[in-house]
């Protein structure tokens, strides 16, 4: 009986990590001033006919704060790779010397940053729901073990509240993730 309850919290602590988590890897392909690889994950190289993670065909570093360097082991893949990166959502504009691509990365104008905000502030939203969610799906297998008689109501009520104390945990860890990628968004 106890282990049931117990399980619920753990398994809503468990949905409420995720969405954290999903949200700071989400986070990480959002566009700053300053360069980061995570910038790069979501792309895909046409590689011998088979989309490859852009990071499986070239070592890919950062030798200055505004620059990512892409060295393809196999140096026929570089047009893919340019291609690749020009029709992603980043707007950046890769160049090559026939060994390495070279993507600078701009400066944000003023303009960019605030739509940039407002976007993660939407991923922020989606990200309180999901915690949300999971609190929900949580009170409901609650009042399910209590209505079967599994649980008395001073349990039901006392890990609903236990819940409700995780969701304001979460919650405010999503605000605080929020909260410095705003700060990284907008320092220029």
């Amino acid at each position: 009986m106890a282990e049931s309850v117990q399980e619920v919290k753990q398994q809503a602590k468990k949905s409420m990590e995720k969405a954290v988590e999903a949200l700071q890897r989400h986070f990480a392909r959002v566009r700053t001033g300053r360069a980061s690889l995570a910038l790069l994950d979501g792309i895909r190289v046409e590689y011998y006919g088979t989309p490859t993670p852009l990071n499986q065909v070239a070592s890919l570093s950062i030798p200055e704060p505004r620059l990512i360097a892409i060295q393809p082991w196999d140096k026929s893949v570089i047009p893919a790779i340019e291609k690749a990166i020009l029709q992603s959502e980043l707007d950046l504009n890769p160049t090559s010397d026939g060994n390495v691509v070279r993507v600078p990365i701009p400066k944000l104008t003023e303009e960019r940053r605030k739509e940039l905000v407002k976007v993660v502030r939407g991923m922020a939203e989606e990200a309180r729901v999901a915690v949300r969610n999971a609190r929900r799906e949580a009170n409901s297998e609650l009042d399910r073990l209590q209505k079967e008689k599994a649980i008395s109501e001073d349990d039901q009520r006392r890990m609903k509240d236990e819940i409700q104390r995780l969701t304001d945990e979460y919650v405010a860890k999503v605000d605080q993730v929020l909260k410095q990628k705003e700060a990284e968004i907008m320092e220029v």
